[in-house]
């Protein structure tokens, strides 16, 4: 059966994980049945996330009124163009300062800065998914993953009301994650908070919702539960499934 992991075991998408993620660290390869171009895990859902030697805001992969009237537009420009857009400018901060301090800086300044960028660096990969786990009316992500989620839970409706209930829980402000852990080669959801606490090392995330109160307060105010049911209705499930075809060969 799959596993939901507690504040006390979740995940973190920090200055080691999210970024390694994000500078194409390959676990796999995929292509379409179609044929479309193969692509590699640091590709699929981090286009435009770097260039030029500095972490960039990629644009959505939508119309920002495209997920109404689930996901209002105002929202979605105000949380992409203004919260995503702060979390890679601290990020670049960051990174500059590190680069900067050399050999000669003290414990408390590297420590303050690595805590930056693990902050940052999370926030900016976790929406670099966010946009891409959500698409207008969803999406199915076919057989082969509907198989792994009853492989890893039993069937595909215990795990959605299982995530469901995991993302509505999360204590405080953060993310619910579906992931892939390759050691037991089984899917995985878990509870991250603030997004740069705590970590199972080595995972994948596939598909991610935002459950801090910026991301749905406009529309939703303090009602999470209504935010995440309206998110299932919009989950990129076919977005999940390549990630998933990368990271683990299959």
């Amino acid at each position: 059966m799959g596993t939901i992991i507690s504040r006390r075991d979740v995940l973190k998408l920090g200055a080691v994980s999210a970024l390694a993620v994000a500078t194409e660290l390959t676990l796999g390869d995929w292509k379409t049945s179609k044929g479309e171009p193969e692509m590699n895990i640091g590709e699929i859902g981090f286009e435009g996330a770097f260039a030029g030697g500095k972490y960039t805001l990629p644009e959505l992969p939508y119309a920002a009124n495209a997920l109404e009237p689930l996901y209002d537009e105002r929202t979605v420009t105000l949380h992409h163009d203004k919260h995503h857009a702060a979390y890679v400018k601290g990020l670049n901060a960051a990174v500059e300062k590190l680069s900067a301090a050399g050999k000669g800086a003290d414990g408390d300044t590297i420590k303050a800065l690595v805590r930056d960028l693990s902050f940052h660096g999370s926030g900016h990969m976790l929406h670099c998914l966010l946009w891409h786990s959500m698409t207008p009316g969803g999406s199915d992500g076919g057989d082969a993953f509907n198989k792994a989620l009853a492989d890893s839970f039993g069937s595909v409706e215990t795990f959605k009301a299982q995530f469901a209930a995991a993302t509505k829980s999360v204590e405080g402000s953060g993310w619910g994650v579906l992931a892939y852990e390759p050691v037991a080669g089984k899917l995985v959801i878990l509870q991250a908070e603030k997004h740069q606490n705590l970590a199972i090392w080595g995972v994948t995330p596939l598909l991610v919702c935002d459950v801090w109160e910026h991301a749905y307060y406009l529309k939703y105010a303090n009602d999470r539960a209504a935010w995440v049911d309206n998110f299932m209705k919009m989950a990129n499930w076919k977005f999940a499934a390549q990630r998933l075809a990368s990271a683990s060969g299959k």
